[in-house]
């Protein structure tokens, strides 16, 4: 069945969180002042926090001013603010859905056929709330209605299977919104028009004159008040199972026959599926974990991981992950991906650089160019949004010496706006296009292709690398090269 594009109720969980304050409320006041919402669409604040309708304002406002900054538009947040209503409950409550219920019950012109519902939870809550949405008579396979989970979708393959089996009693696969905000940056849309809109690019996007590909997510910040979560979760369940699994399989996959949402989630199952299994006895050969030290970001020293907050003074988890991974397909075999990411990293750095094959030496033997470097592209996820190409050119002058030229080309004009990742994804909840959402095979497979390394990692527990923060990860993580002529790329 066909969704309404027009949603009438928009319910956000655990609207006073962290994600909520940074992410969704800013991004929705985006789209609220780009006009890209229905006169008609209401927002429900669902909260454990006993406020009043008045002190949701008050947290609202703070929460835009923070986020928002200067550029809060009185006349857009009136607006905005106007839509909302507050419910305070735990959300694992029975009578907070009561209280739930009787605001979607507002008289409203029209019936109210399609609500999203947001889960800005923990993942573990997840499945209290689709039971208690059930209870209250929400769910359906033929209803309207959208569910968005937040990932991690799971904690290893099994518990993501029992996770989208428990969401599949009650909603519909084209009800369930799996979203990952690295997917609606616009660095990583503009890698499929790079790829296969431009002629120049994709005849040589092959094992034939890649030498090999890296994947860098790098933050400088640390676990902040996550502690509770993230110490559970680990850095490969956070990040890399996900985010860079997810950018991996842009980089890598086939041009699908049309634009639409099926077409490009099958072309990333493929290279999933196409991923070499890694064998029990070599995962320390494939994957690296590693967790900060003390040391100082920007100057300034800050602590450990052991020693944030609500840490405890053992804990094994990783904040840093390196991986290594081969996709066996007539297009990649033999060309290894590395992906890493880690907390508190010199700065704040998302990029995916692809390096060339050297060209042929013996055409400069015995002059300067006799060790010519490789060639680069390198598409910068953020801070800058931009793709950069390393080529080589002569110095002026006498001699045959070269010079790097680099070709850098922004994604944006300097009118235009940069928009968060949510904006986009969000807007695309709202109007019910599911292309740069996740489906589940695509999770199933992400989950199969790291879960040698979960496992053995789960037995070797007692030992974790360690890097001083500021640094870009510990030395160790150079073993997963192939050739000693590897080395992380650490700039744009």
């Amino acid at each position: 069945m066909e969704i309404s594009p027009s949603p009438c109720y928009f319910v956000i969980f655990g609207a006073t969180g962290n994600l909520a304050s940074e992410k969704l409320l800013p991004s929705l006041y985006h789209l609220e002042g780009a006009g890209r919402i229905g006169k008609d669409l209401r927002f429900i604040a669902f909260s454990r926090r006993e406020w009043t309708q008045e002190e949701w304002q008050q947290h609202l406002k703070l929460v835009l001013d923070q986020y928002v900054g200067k550029d809060l538009d009185a006349e857009v947040y009136q607006r905005f603010s106007e839509r909302f209503d507050y419910v305070s409950g735990d959300h694992n409550d029975a009578a907070a859905y009561q209280s739930l219920m009787e605001v979607l019950s507002q008289p409203r012109s029209g019936t109210c056929e399609n609500i999203v519902f947001y889960l800005a939870i923990r993942p573990t809550d997840f499945l209290g709330v689709v039971s208690q949405l059930h209870q209250a008579g929400f769910s359906g396979k033929f209803a309207r209605h959208r569910i968005v989970v937040e990932k991690p979708f799971g904690e290893d393959i099994e518990s993501a299977k029992m996770l989208n089996l428990r969401l599949h009693e009650h909603f519909g696969e084209d009800q369930i919104y799996r979203i990952d905000h690295y997917l609606g940056k616009e660095t990583v849309q503009n890698l499929l028009v790079f790829r296969f809109a431009n002629t120049l690019v994709e005849p040589i996007w092959n094992r034939h004159y890649i030498d090999h590909v890296q994947i860098t997510v790098a933050e400088d910040k640390g676990i902040g008040s996550r502690a509770g979560y993230f110490d559970k979760t680990g850095t490969l369940r956070d990040m890399l199972q996900n985010h860079l699994m997810q950018l991996l399989t842009v980089v890598a996959m086939e041009p699908p026959a049309v634009l639409d949402a099926d077409a490009l989630r099958d072309e990333k199952v493929k290279v999933l599926r196409s991923i070499r299994p890694i064998p029990k006895g070599a995962v320390k050969s494939f994957a690296l974990r590693a967790q900060y030290g003390p040391g100082s970001i920007a100057g300034k020293p800050v602590p450990g991981y052991q020693d944030e907050e609500d840490v405890a003074s053992n804990s094994t988890t990783e904040t840093f992950v390196a991986a290594k991974f081969y996709v066996d397909n007539w297009r990649w075999r033999g060309v290894p991906f590395y992906l890493r990411t880690g907390k508190r990293m010199p700065k704040q750095m998302s990029a995916i650089s692809i390096r060339f094959r050297h060209p042929p030496q013996q055409l400069f033997r015995e002059t300067p160019l006799e060790n010519i470097e490789p060639n680069w592209i390198v598409l910068s996820i953020q801070p800058d949004e931009c793709v950069r190409m390393e080529i080589h050119a002569k110095q002026p002058g006498l001699g045959m010496n070269t010079r790097t030229i680099d070709l850098v080309a922004s994604y944006r004009e300097s009118h235009e706006i940069s928009l968060d990742a949510y904006e986009t994804l969000l807007l695309d909840v709202i109007e019910g296009d599911r292309s740069l959402f996740i489906r589940f095979d695509e999770v199933e497979w992400a989950w199969r292709v790291v879960d040698p390394i979960l496992r053995q990692w789960s037995q070797d527990n007692n030992y974790i690398h360690s890097y001083p923060a500021g640094s870009w990860g510990p030395e160790e993580a150079s073993r997963l090269f192939d050739d000693e002529e590897h080395v992380w790329r650490n700039s744009v």
